[in-house]
């Protein structure tokens, strides 16, 4: 059985690198995905598949704008004109903002698309493909708010919670495993963060709001294949049986510049599968950073020297260069825009360096500065604007960081409102 394996495809992201089509009206980096996903899609016709599983995180949240979700469907739609079964899962970019259901894929189940399932609970799909019979076990994005709310996690730590939540999930799979028919190929469709994956920009998006699974409660030997969403870097998590990230299909931002991105083509068989990883033709990302701080010629000309080194047609630019303050009239924004007219998008990003010494106080003044009360009046001193408060906030002080050899004065119903104010900030 011949089945295309394809996940985070986030259309509609990273659209402040690109601008406007006036062919199309569309912006540059949408078409860039769409196109990346369409190839993913020309693929699945042409060999042709008779399967496809979508892995999770279809666009940036759960409610695009209605022109990607068209551009979406559009693409999506041809594999149900080929009558190929697809199963849509649903990640955590896909889930409203409290974790409760798939907003922007549940209208491929309420429309009923013929051959489209909808994964936004954790459920066994037996599928008929042209190959023969399938079963899927579909396992979304999970949270830690469905049991938060709970009565039995009072008191309980995240890490107490994170265990709850992996017991009652193993619990949970093992009761679907057991319902397989042993005799079919199966495959474990999921969208999570698993413990021996290599993260990226996804680990911090989803921080605080996911758990992380371990690989021994997916790699089981009931599964023929287990197919995976979430983390954007393609990678296979163990061989027997594959547990594989197919990667995103486009790069979102910087943080992905140096990752291939594609889908997986999956040769599905009972005790025995193959893949192979299908790269795709995505956009280039390049960071040029150049230090100028050392430069006592032209920085200019330096910066200029830099970038006509790299390639650059085509790609998203960003030009990160550190200078120093009096090099700053000496850069020609409009002269190096000039020199990367051939890049798809540019932004430069300067850094400025201060390179003279810092003089190191002397002990007597370092323990000075560390002095709460002479730190305030040498603050007051440098504000005069702040003297009529300078005997409130002597006294706020006095209260805060009482010594041990002065009496804290009485203080006035405003000056305690100062002080109130003072802790709240």
């Amino acid at each position: 059985m011949n089945v295309l394996h394809v996940s985070d495809i986030h259309l509609g992201s990273g659209l402040s690198h690109g601008h406007i089509n006036p062919a199309t009206g569309l912006n540059t980096r949408l078409e860039d995905f769409i196109a990346a996903l369409g190839t993913c899609i020309d693929r699945a016709l042409a060999e042709p598949v008779d399967l496809v599983l979508f892995g999770g995180d279809a666009f940036p949240d759960a409610t695009p704008p209605p022109f990607v979700h068209e551009a979406f469907a559009q693409q999506f739609r041809r594999l149900a004109d080929a009558q190929i079964p697809t199963v849509l899962l649903v990640g955590n970019h896909d889930q409203h903002a409290q974790g409760q259901g798939g907003a922007s894929l549940s209208l491929y189940r309420t429309l009923g698309v013929p051959g489209f399932i909808v994964g936004d609970r954790l459920a066994t799909h037996r599928l008929h493909t042209r190959a023969g019979a399938v079963q899927i076990i579909t396992l979304p994005w999970l949270t830690r708010s469905a049991l938060l709310t709970r009565p039995e996690t009072v008191g309980l730590s995240l890490a107490e919670v994170h265990q709850l939540l992996l017991d009652r999930l193993s619990v949970a799979l093992e009761g679907e495993i057991r319902q397989l028919d042993p005799a079919l190929p199966t495959v474990l469709l999921a969208h999570a963060m698993v413990d021996t994956a290599q993260y990226g920009s996804e680990r911090y998006l989803s921080a605080g709001k996911g758990f992380t699974l371990p690989l021994s409660l997916l790699a089981r030997p009931c599964f023929d294949y287990v197919a995976l969403g979430h983390v954007h870097r393609h990678q296979v998590l163990c061989y027997d049986p594959p547990v594989v990230y197919p990667g995103s299909i486009e790069r979102v931002d910087f943080g992905e510049e140096a990752e291939e991105k594609g889908y997986v083509l999956i040769d599905l068989h009972k005790g025995k599968t193959h893949f192979q990883f299908c790269p795709l033709p995505t956009r280039p990302f390049q960071t040029i950073r150049v230090d100028l701080t050392e430069i006592e010629g032209d920085p200019q000309a330096a910066l200029l020297a830099a970038i006509a080194h790299r390639p650059t047609r085509g790609a998203v630019i960003r030009v990160i260069y550190q200078l120093r303050s009096d090099q700053l009239s000496q850069i020609n924004l409009g002269e190096l825009q000039q020199s990367l007219t051939d890049a798809h998008s540019v932004s430069f990003l300067p850094q400025l360096v201060n390179t003279q010494a810092i003089a190191r106080l002397p002990s007597t003044a370092l323990e000075q500065a560390l002095d709460p009360s002479h730190a305030l009046h040498l603050y007051l001193d440098h504000h005069p604007e702040l003297e009529p408060l300078r005997q409130d906030l002597l006294n706020a002080l006095h209260t805060l960081c009482p010594s041990d050899t002065e009496i804290t004065p009485q203080l006035t119903e405003e000056t305690e409102l100062k002080i109130e104010q003072l802790r709240l900030i």
